[in-house]
């Protein structure tokens, strides 16, 4: 593995975000003297917090998958997540609404969704379930050391025993077709095909290798921190503080200083910064607009959809709520189609969070918080910021009539306080495209073709957040700065790896 040359011995880390902090941590944990400098006023980036009237609004992620990887963050300074910070396990993860009025909870215990599906579809389908566990429990265990959890320096590190152990589970097909060999029934097919909405490809043309995500959302688990998600960042920032680490918010980083090829310095609107090596979790064009350089790629990067964001703390909620609760269009394939070609969805699926359902310390008493994720497209196909101006107001109330239309009668009048997120306000934030899901994994920008995380002509920055390896959401960003540490260190023999869940996946085989 390639590592950054020279001495290495304080290392600042641009950005407080879940990528940063992750780096933070593990750099700490080899020895090395860290500065973290943030341009917000408190750590989270993505994962930040709006406070509204006694509302605590998280404003980016709601899904916790993965914990180990928090456990492994904080394990890297000696601490433990015990005490630091209480994830409590949903069930169920999920509850699955369709627009023929049917609903199934998503369980992650095996027995537990087993018979909720043979409820929902019938006994050949619980059986189907039972053989598609078992394939996603492969899958993840062949994937995650090998093509995720891992630095590359050249697509040849693909030439390896496991890419035939993928290409035998059949990663390489699409991933629609791959579910559907295990469960035919077309409303299961989408609780377990809907993830690839965060890699941002359509499921009838997505690799089936990133059914890993459902097995992280329907198998390993879906937790969610008290304090809400935001607690998440502030428990990493402290652990990081105590492990000797600076922190310095309200600074952005105007410039980078170099001598040839080496970052000497990251100067900041209002200090200057010495280093001897530097992590840059900003995105991507930022990140090279600082380096003053960007790689060449045969194809310019294509970026994921957006979203369109909703926080509504309500004086009351509705009973068929869960934490969770995916709220499914007629329309399904075609609501794919108008994202990719830059239409809004006309028959909407929705992702509804009910944080006070687990929390309810988030509103004040007797009220509720509720966050409406409606996908939509990016900037570059889709209306602009100044498109979105006028657009704005009349989206909020076209998705609050669809939600009032699915059973959530007078949410228009319940609401006391809100927040409305758009593609202007991810724009504003500095994500390309407007949309916080970064660069698409297609194939041409996935595993050794994704953006690396070094940068030819510069000897000792490393890159760490969704665009870069191994990509989006919490726990591949969380990975990303673990493997920037390492582009700076080196690998730590022994450390623990990620493993799959120990839920039993059954005795069936996966073909």
């Amino acid at each position: 593995m390639m590592t950054v040359k020279g001495p290495t011995d304080h290392v600042v880390v641009v950005g407080a975000g879940l990528a940063g902090l992750s780096a933070a941590l593990h750099l700490l944990g080899a020895g090395r003297q860290v500065t973290v400098v943030e341009r917000d006023s408190s750590p989270g980036g993505r994962a930040g917090l709006l406070e509204r009237g006694g509302y605590r609004m998280d404003t980016g992620p709601t899904v916790l998958t993965m914990p180990d990887l928090v456990e492994e963050a904080f394990a890297a300074v000696g601490h433990t997540l015990t005490g630091r910070l209480e994830l409590i396990p949903l069930h169920p993860a999920y509850r699955a609404r369709f627009a023929d009025g049917t609903q199934l909870d998503v369980h992650t215990e095996p027995a537990a969704m087993e018979a909720a599906v043979e409820q929902f579809a019938g006994a050949r389908e619980a059986v189907g379930y039972r053989r598609l566990r078992t394939w996603l429990t492969c899958l993840y265990a062949v994937q995650m050391r090998r093509f995720i959890d891992t630095n590359f320096d050249s697509p040849l590190q693909l030439l390896h025993p496991d890419l035939a152990r993928l290409a035998a589970l059949g990663g390489f097909g699409r991933l629609d077709a791959r579910v559907g060999h295990f469960i035919k029934d077309e409303r299961l097919r989408r609780v377990f095909t809907f993830q690839a909405l965060y890699a941002g490809v359509p499921p009838a043309r997505a690799l089936a290798a990133y059914a890993v995500i459902a097995y992280m959302d329907t198998i390993a688990g879906v937790y969610f921190p008290r304090g809400g998600m935001h607690a998440l960042p502030e428990a990493m920032a402290r652990s990081a503080t105590e492990a000797g680490a600076a922190f310095h918010y309200g600074h952005t980083v105007t410039r980078l200083e170099r001598s040839g090829e080496r970052i000497t310095a990251v100067v900041t609107d209002q200090r200057r910064i010495a280093c001897d090596a530097v992590v840059l979790t900003p995105d991507l064009p930022v990140s090279y607009r600082l380096l003053g350089r960007s790689p060449r790629r045969p194809l310019a990067l294509r970026h994921s959809p957006s979203a369109v964001i909703l926080h509504a703390g309500t004086d009351r909620t509705w009973p068929g709520l869960a934490h969770h609760t995916i709220s499914f269009g007629a329309a399904w394939k075609e609501t794919f189609g108008e994202l990719t070609h830059g239409s809004l969805m006309s028959d909407p699926s929705l992702l509804i969070t009910r944080p006070t359902a687990t929390d309810p310390d988030l509103a004040p008493p007797g009220k509720h918080l509720h966050y409406v994720l409606a996908p939509c497209p990016n900037t570059d196909v889709g209306p602009g910021t100044s498109e979105w101006r006028q657009l704005a107001p009349r989206y909020r109330d076209t998705l609050l009539t669809t939600l009032e239309q699915r059973g959530m009668a007078g949410l228009g009048s319940a609401i006391e306080e809100e927040g409305l997120v758009t593609p202007i306000d991810w724009t504003a934030q500095g994500h390309t495209a407007g949309t916080p899901f970064s660069a698409a994994h297609t194939f041409p920008q996935t595993g050794p073709f994704r953006p690396r995380n070094l940068l030819r002509g510069t000897e000792n920055a490393v890159l760490a957040g969704c665009g870069t390896t191994p990509g989006v959401g919490v726990p591949t960003v969380l990975i990303s700065g673990k493997l920037a540490a390492e582009r700076i260190t080196g690998p730590r023999s022994g450390r623990p790896r990620p493993r799959p869940s120990s839920r039993r996946a059954g005795p069936h085989d996966a073909s």
